[in-house]
């Protein structure tokens, strides 16, 4: 019906969605410490290593070679462990709409990362739209008077921003996975690989957890983001690899902190504040300037 490039762009529109409600979605949980973030990412990884094992527990793929292990265990690392509890250590500190903004550098980053580890050509405006982009996360989390940083946390912006390094290597490492095998096949292992590290660093979290204070709005965002924020966006965004660039699937966190903004203020959990609005444009506006005609480079 669709062909496999449209299915491709529709499936990482939905992720665009997921996760720019979860700004706000997840900060329900979170803000009132019914569970802490580590906890928060021990319950994702695990629903989320359940649920790929079991729904797909027979892909007819072929056998994982061993030398692909290695490079399974790095991106589960990469884009499981280190990515999520960076982000959602940092969305417990900062605000939904600063930690968005931030997350707009991943494509930046994404396409940085392929000009050194895919010998991608380099281009003259990428320079131009570091420096913008760069200058607007400053000023976003420079904290002090009349900086945008009144409704963030400096620390918070700064593990945010680790999350995006991290989430940006993912993408580019695990692509010639998805190439190779089928997608639900390397998450399988991604998330079996990326659970071991989050064990360590959740479990006295989840013990400590505050289960029987959860009410229906809080039960509900957390099952969102154990369902949707998890499952579906990593499973989207593994169909969306195998027929678009890594860069190309970055690009749609563009649209984050449109969707980010419209939910935060809806729900009264941010304000939007003209410091934050400026900055933020800048950083649109970089990433573009960065990205823009960048990604139609063909698929490696």
């Amino acid at each position: 019906m669709f062909s496999s490039r449209l299915q491709a762009h529709l499936a990482l529109f939905g992720v665009a969605l997921i996760y720019g409600a979860n700004y706000s979605i997840a900060k329900v949980v979170l803000d009132d410490r019914y569970i802490g973030p580590s906890g928060f990412i021990l319950m994702r990884v695990i629903t989320a290593t359940a649920l790929f094992w079991v729904v797909f527990r027979h892909t007819g793929s072929p056998r994982i070679s061993r030398r692909d292990l290695g490079l399974l265990a790095v991106c589960g690392f990469l884009g499981v462990s280190v990515n999520q509890l960076l982000f959602f250590g940092g969305l417990e500190r900062t605000s939904p709409i600063h930690a968005s903004l931030i997350m707009v550098l991943t494509p930046m980053l994404v396409l940085l990362l392929s000009v050194v580890l895919e010998s991608r050509p380099f281009q003259a405006r990428l320079t131009g739209g570091l420096i913008l982009a760069l200058a607007g996360s400053v000023w976003l989390v420079w904290p002090g008077e009349g900086a945008a940083a009144g409704t963030g946390d400096p620390l918070g912006d700064v593990m945010v921003a680790g999350n995006a390094v991290s989430y940006a290597l993912y993408l580019i490492l695990v692509r010639p996975l998805m190439q190779r095998y089928p997608p639900m096949e390397v998450l399988k292992w991604v998330f079996l690989f990326g659970a071991m590290p989050v064990l360590f660093a959740g479990w006295q979290e989840v013990g400590a957890a505050r289960w029987a204070d959860f009410t229906l709005p809080v039960a509900l965002s957390f099952g969102y983001v154990l369902l949707f924020t998890t499952f579906f966006t990593y499973l989207l965004n593994a169909v969306a690899l195998r027929h678009v660039a890594a860069v190309t699937v970055s690009a749609y966190i563009y649209l984050q902190p449109v969707i980010a903004t419209v939910v935060a203020l809806g729900m009264g959990k941010d304000r939007l504040t003209i410091s934050t609005l400026a900055s933020g444009m800048m950083i649109i506006a970089g990433v573009w300037l960065s990205v823009h005609k960048s990604n139609s480079l063909p698929p490696r």
